[in-house]
């Protein structure tokens, strides 16, 4: 097997070797998980860990630390093994609990649960993508902040990933931008081992990598022995010595290296090896030890506090440095860092929503959206927009606008038809910190983005995703284009705030909500047709910040009475409700219309606000251009929901509206059949 594919076995020593007992012990223990992966990695992991990466592990959120990514995430005991070795805080009983209920080492490494963690991994692909967005931040961040003598923002992205993570097609359209890019401080090891977890993957992977990535424009050290230390660092010093191409190193290994009865093929990939087979891997190996038991002279191996330590404070000196030179960029350094707003934010937005109330404007939302950018950017340089190739159609562009190039930074970037690669770079970026990223596109390619969405609200990360063309309301486009259940299947990703603004003021306070929550994502689907304006009090405007809100009151209801139905609407069809409520009041039905444009702040009210909007007893009838039966937890199973639950149809807006029923008229006609 060896001599096939060309690759020397390792010569086995005690530092490589507590990497390689740690997984395999971990795994056994748990009876489940990887141990092939950081087997086959850990010369990579050592020369990479102990000799090149830049960290503190006193200080894992250090603001100059590489970033450090497992995309082949599968083989989590990896990193929590070099976490647990070079000093963080993880201990040998945290190992001990890999993978078992509310450890800090679950199955595949989770942002938030171990320190050292950059970055949640397991969805293949992911991983490098999220490297790509966090070198892209440091570039970014490196041309607003660095002046001459003092680099404050300098650091690199390294990447581990596998046949697996080649094989998405989102690592294409990262890697693609990553080298048109010239991200020249990133760095990824392809653990090129030739086995997925159905076998040799000759049967169904025969790509030519290396020149795959050469066409991207990236810098491919090819056949490097992955076993071989001295290789490796040579491979490593080729990849620093290139400042305007990111680089691969094509690593050969060998899955499980160590596993003398196992190592090479598929059954190591995703199975504990066994008690027999440990035990021959301990005397094959030379490690004499225990389970879970590393001998002080390779912990000191390892520990990485000292030389941690150190590296922080002579940043430290040299940002003293800075900020003496350059107090106002320090400051702002120091904010954008740390996720906080300016001071003087909710001043602005106050004063922003009072300038919208005064022109009262009849317009798209997508519209709304962009001149709500252009109210807030300026005060926000944190602030990376983005659209798959549709700026001109999302409306995602300012006046400010810079696009960012192989050249220089910038607040803006052009990704171009890579919805899901998009997202998931843009989650990389808010993961570096100091940029709130937002990407656009239509609201039916939410859908290619899909898995990058849910991953951000797994990481409950600061990402704005702007979604336009929200409705059956794009018209001529058809079906392909038209949203149907798109809105209400994200509503369902847990942590996830969707705002369906309906007219310029909500699009502001959505706008505003989603820049100030830092404890998860939001998406703000806009239409593409015109919206009335709606008028308010200022109590009102305050109320859009809980989710939903009483818009109108109409007849008794405005003496205080209680309504005779309530109509809930979002997005454009509260023209509809406000229409519908006019004509039943010259009837003498009095109803009351909610807006609801974010039903998941909404439900995080108390229940006396909800009861408030709600009242209890009273009929109601939900209208949104979406499927009906998320709606159902809000009006009940007697109360009347109108929406569209097949698919659309390509005609102007009008007559697509009236075509599926979502009129005025049967929101009318909905309203009398509840109340008799």
């Amino acid at each position: 097997m060896s001599s096939e594919r060309n690759v020397t076995l390792p010569q086995f020593n005690p530092i490589t070797g507590a990497i390689r007992a740690l997984a395999m012990d971990a795994v056994q223990k748990a009876k489940s998980g990887h141990p092939g992966a950081p087997m086959g990695m850990a010369e990579i992991a050592e020369v990479l860990w102990r000799h090149n990466l830049k960290h503190n592990p006193a200080n894992p959120k250090w603001a100059d630390r590489d970033r450090f990514v497992l995309s082949n995430g599968h083989g989590s005991m990896l990193i929590y093994a070099l976490l647990h070795l070079t000093g963080y805080d993880l201990s040998i009983d945290d190992l001990k609990n890999f993978r078992q209920l509310h450890s800090k080492t679950p199955g595949h490494p989770e942002y938030g649960y171990a320190p050292g963690i950059e970055t949640t991994t397991g969805p293949l692909g992911q991983g490098i993508t999220n490297a790509v967005g966090m070198a892209l931040a440091e570039k970014v961040l490196a041309d607003e902040f660095n002046q001459p003598g003092h680099n404050i923002v300098d650091h690199r992205t390294w990447v581990f990933l596998g046949d697996g993570c080649l094989m998405e097609g989102i690592s294409h359209e990262a890697c693609s931008l990553a080298g048109t890019w010239g991200l020249g401080k990133l760095t990824a090891f392809y653990d090129d081992n030739n086995i997925s977890i159905d076998g040799h993957v000759d049967g169904w992977f025969t790509d030519d990598t290396p020149k795959r990535f050469e066409a991207y424009g990236w810098q491919v050290i090819r056949d490097v022995q992955g076993h071989d230390s001295a290789a490796i660092q040579a491979a490593i010093e080729q990849a620093k010595a290139n400042t305007t191409q990111p680089t691969l190193i094509c690593c050969k290994t060998v899955i499980g290296a160590g596993a003398p009865n196992k190592q090479g093929g598929h059954d190591v990939h995703g199975a504990p090896l066994g008690d027999a087979e440990i035990a021959a891997a301990r005397e094959y190996i030379g490690w004499n030890h225990p389970p879970f038991e590393v001998p002080d002279n390779v912990y000191a191996a390892w520990n990485a506090r000292e030389a941690g330590a150190a590296a922080e404070t002579e940043w430290n000196n040299r940002f003293t440095a800075y900020r003496s030179a350059h107090p106002a960029l320090a400051a702002e350094f120091e904010r954008r860092m740390s996720g906080t707003l300016p001071t003087d934010w909710p001043a602005h937005v106050d004063a922003v929503l009072a300038k919208i109330a005064e022109k009262g404007e009849t317009i798209a939302t997508r519209k709304a959206s962009q001149n709500a950018i252009e109210a807030f950017a300026p005060k926000l340089p944190e602030l990376l927009g983005g659209s798959a190739d549709l700026a001109g159609s999302n409306l995602t562009l300012w006046s400010g606008a810079k696009g960012v190039s192989r050249d220089t930074g910038g607040n803006y970037v052009y990704y171009g038809v890579r919805e899901f690669g998009m997202a998931a770079i843009a989650n990389g970026a808010s993961l570096h910190g100091g940029l709130i990223p937002y990407t656009a596109t239509f609201l039916m390619f939410s859908e290619y983005a899909r898995n990058a969405l849910r991953m951000a609200a797994l990481m409950k990360l600061r990402q704005i995703f702007v979604f336009t063309h929200d409705s059956i309301g794009l018209g001529e486009d058809g079906p392909t284009h038209q949203p149907v259940e798109q809105t209400a299947t994200l509503r369902y990703i847990p942590n996830m705030d969707v705002w369906r603004p309906c007219d310029t003021t909500e699009s502001a306070v959505a706008w505003a909500h989603a820049i100030e929550r830092a404890d998860g994502p939001s998406t703000l689907c806009f239409s593409r047709q015109n919206l009335p304006f709606q008028a308010r009090s200022v109590e009102q405007t305050t109320a859009i910040h809980h989710g939903g809100y009483v818009l109108s009151e109409a007849g008794n209801a405005s003496r205080g009475d209680a309504p005779h139905a309530v109509i809930i609407a979002t997005g454009s069809e509260i023209a509809l409700a406000m229409a519908a409520q006019k004509t039943l009041a010259d009837i003498g039905t009095f109803v009351r219309v909610v807006s609801m444009p974010c039903t998941n702040v909404f439900d995080r009210q108390d229940a006396a606000y909800k009861t408030a909007v709600l009242p209890a007893g009273i009929p109601r009838v939900a209208v949104e251009a979406g499927v009906t039966d998320f709606w159902r937890k809000y009006v009940g199973l007697e109360g009347a929901v109108i929406g569209i639950d097949s698919f659309g149809e390509s005609a102007p807006a009008g007559e697509l509206f009236k075509l599926f029923g979502i009129t005025a008229e049967a929101v009318v006609d909905a309203v009398r059949a509840q109340v008799g």
